[in-house]
């Protein structure tokens, strides 16, 4: 399974570079800054969207060739997503960490670090690279969730805990998370099905956010995840193919939020 190789590879990567920083350096880099309310971008009269910073995907390849990340965190800004989700995973989505630094100057928006977590460690290198959310994978972290949910808090960050089916978000709902992520992708077969959503958010309580993501390509989508209760939608290959087409992004999210 994909996602068994990426971790795998991340686990490699991570020895290095604890050698490289030890934690100690980590925890000299802390900035104790005010934390930009991720919850509260989520949680409004309308349903908030996430934008998402991708270059590439183990689906699809390179995404966007012609990449900058600090003119699409500018567009966002323009176009006025609610949040923005930067991916800093190296090999398969060909992110990195300084991206969360340099989007964070140009912009006002709250950050999410979309990333593989299975260590503590990358936990503090979250909070010391200035996002203010985290990703945290129930397929990764399973009865761990409750330890890294907490420490998360502990070190002041906001997370999405990131679940795909029924005995994800079993264990998921056993930590008491204020934001749940349905993921649409089966990280088998990278089938998209927009029912998965659906399927899990008559589980959840109604005081927890739900954060759909994956496969939601138009307004129509939006509007019928808004329908059933979703709070927000994390859109990343959508805009990624529309960078170009500044209009089209602002379109798009007006007619999801029925501006």
């Amino acid at each position: 399974m994909i996602l068994d190789d990426i971790v795998s590879k991340k686990k490699e990567q991570l020895k290095i570079q604890k050698m490289k920083k030890p934690l100690k350096e980590i925890l000299n880099e802390i900035i104790n800054e005010d934390v930009r309310d991720f919850k509260a971008a989520l949680d409004k009269d309308h349903i908030s969207i996430i934008g998402e910073i991708k270059k590439a995907s183990p689906s699809k390849g390179i995404i966007r060739e012609n990449f900058n990340h600090f003119e699409i965190a500018k567009l966002y800004n323009d176009v006025n997503v609610d949040a923005i989700s930067v991916l800093t995973e190296k090999n398969y989505f060909k992110g990195d960490d300084r991206y969360i630094k340099d989007v964070k100057k140009v912009t006002s928006k709250p950050i999410l670090r979309k990333d593989f977590i299975f260590d503590e460690y990358q936990l503090y290198e979250t909070k010391a690279i200035g996002a203010d959310a985290v990703l945290l994978i129930v397929a990764i972290l399973g009865k761990d969730l409750n330890r890294f949910y907490k420490k998360a808090k502990e070190l002041n960050l906001y997370s999405i805990v990131e679940v795909h089916d029924e005995h994800e978000l079993n264990i998921a709902l056993d930590s008491n998370p204020e934001i749940i992520g349905i993921n649409n992708r089966d990280l088998k077969d990278f089938h998209v099905d927009l029912n998965t959503t659906e399927r899990l958010k008559k589980y959840i309580p109604s005081d927890v956010l739900v954060v759909s993501e994956s496969g939601i390509k138009s307004p129509k989508d939006i509007n019928y995840l808004h329908s059933i209760g979703v709070s927000a939608v994390l859109i990343g290959e959508t805009f990624m193919r529309k960078i170009d087409k500044k209009e089209e992004i602002k379109e798009f999210i007006m007619l999801s939020k029925g501006v």
